[in-house]
């Protein structure tokens, strides 16, 4: 049986900008990501069926026996059940969405969730994330059962640093290779996670539920809030709260970062702030691609969502409900607008479209200080996120 997650094409659209580079199931969600989570319940590698321009990085193989998962859909022992239970040509749907389908080859995503044959409606509830902000707002649960899937039956690495004080140890799971000095550590109401070769500086404070992954790096006195998930390869400092940080991305000095998700090689300058509530306790409004328009969250702590290889200048104010593009440079005083388009150089005085070449140039700078190439793969990725994110820059341009 052939594992494929399947990106919902309204509910990509409604994950812009983070769903530019990436399946949805490639979205880190909790410790793991989606597809992580799946390959793990159900004991299989998977696949993507994602947009074309995507499909070059991320593989598309298909046989004559596939089960096709929802990337938007979080796995349960019911629905794993469920799932392992269906024979071929048969489906779950719940409300009008496909939640998965086993199947022979299919063209394309369009025939997938169009056709409805031979299809039973899901009664139990499920966790599909349609939203950018249903991210953060369910990234505590998803910390809690992926530190299930991925400590159970194994034993912690000790923690030795004679300066660091755990509250309820038996919450705290750390890989090997963690380096830890004079924290501290507080799994009372959530486990704490702490990946390979892990660095926590010293003076950092950890609450749980909290997850970070291999190689990333706490900096010192560092104030980790509950419900955070840092990547790998990321560097975070100052204080952060219900935040996921996908990888390779640094908020290393201090600011505070609540009620947020952030993409993949972004950088926030030192002192970088949001907002995550409205002064007036109003509910929160967020531009959706999908609505092509600013609509209205339901939360009252919303803080920023923020696309790839984005970047912000020291002392940049981010306001509540922020949406940063692809590859997006702010810079200025003051409050930039809620909705900066992709590949949009400026600030709060003056904009400028970011010259593409300019771009590559900067985005193969980044990658290569992780020893990573900014390759023909990765160009033609960007290149099409170029075209197709150029009307919402010609509108602010214009």
């Amino acid at each position: 049986m052939n594992l494929l997650l399947f990106d919902h094409p309204e509910i990509r659209l409604s994950l812009l900008p983070l769903t530019y580079t990436r399946p949805i199931a490639d979205l880190r969600f909790g410790i793991l990501k989606i597809a992580e989570k799946w390959s793990h319940d159900l004991g299989t590698p998977h696949g993507f069926f994602t947009q074309d321009y995507l499909q070059g990085k991320f593989r598309l193989r298909q046989t004559n026996d596939n089960i096709y998962i929802n990337g938007a859909l979080c796995p349960d022992p019911n629905l794993v059940s469920a799932i392992k239970n269906l024979s071929p040509g048969e489906g779950l749907q719940q409300q009008g969405i496909l939640l998965a389908r086993r199947d022979g080859e299919i063209s394309s995503i369009e025939q997938l969730v169009t056709e409805r044959d031979n299809y039973t409606e899901y009664q139990q509830p499920v966790t599909l994330i349609k939203y950018n902000w249903e991210l953060f707002l369910n990234n505590g649960a998803q910390i809690e059962q992926d530190f299930t899937r991925v400590t159970r039956d194994r034993e912690s690495h000790p923690i030795t640093d004679p300066f660091t004080v755990i509250y309820n140890k038996e919450n705290v799971f750390v890989e090997e290779g963690v380096s830890i000095k004079a924290a501290i550590i507080n799994a009372e109401d959530g486990p704490v996670y702490l990946g390979k070769n892990v660095e926590v500086q010293e003076g950092t404070i950890i609450q749980g539920p909290f997850g970070i992954c291999e190689h990333s790096q706490l900096r010192l006195g560092g104030k980790m809030r509950f419900n955070t998930t840092i990547g790998p390869y990321c560097k975070i400092g100052g204080e952060v709260g219900n935040v996921i940080f996908q990888d390779s991305t640094n908020k290393a000095h201090e600011g505070f970062l609540g009620n947020s998700v952030i993409g993949s090689w972004c950088n926030l300058g030192a002192d970088t702030n949001n907002s995550n509530l409205k002064n007036n306790y109003s509910n929160v409004r967020c531009w959706n691609y999908l609505e092509g328009d600013y609509i209205d969250s339901g939360l009252q702590f919303c803080g920023t969502i923020m696309g790839d290889h984005s970047k912000c200048s020291i002392n940049t104010m981010l306001n509540t409900g922020t949406v940063v593009g692809v590859c997006a440079n702010i810079h200025g005083a003051g409050f930039p607008k809620k909705f900066v388009p992709s590949f949009l150089w400026g600030g709060t005085q003056y904009s400028l479209e970011y010259d593409f070449l300019k771009a590559c140039e900067t985005m193969d700078k980044v990658m290569e200080r992780r020893s990573l190439k900014f390759d023909d793969v990765e160009r033609k990725i960007y290149e099409s996120i170029f075209n197709l994110s150029a009307p919402y820059r010609q509108k602010e341009l214009s």
